[in-house]
């Protein structure tokens, strides 16, 4: 793909999503977020949907993204 000597992310890594996204209606990427498939390429991903969200869940739940970050680095540190 980008011609990488390992493409695997090794470090924690975090997603989070709305669950009314419309990124999700694309072919392939429900499967990629909600199953293992990302799991191949970042072993140590931690995905989290948020139900009533969309595309800018960060816009629409603010507080709410901010603790799950905050959450996130207090269990990685």
């Amino acid at each position: 793909m980008f011609n990488l000597p390992d493409p695997v992310v090794k470090v924690p890594a975090f997603l989070i999503m709305g669950g009314k996204d419309y990124v999700l209606k694309f072919p392939g990427i429900e499967d990629l977020t909600k199953g293992e498939k990302a799991k191949e390429h970042v072993p140590n991903l931690e995905v989290t949907f948020i139900p009533e969200g969309t595309h800018f869940v960060q816009e629409q739940f603010p507080s709410q993204v901010n603790k799950l970050i905050l959450d996130f680095f207090a269990k990685h540190t």
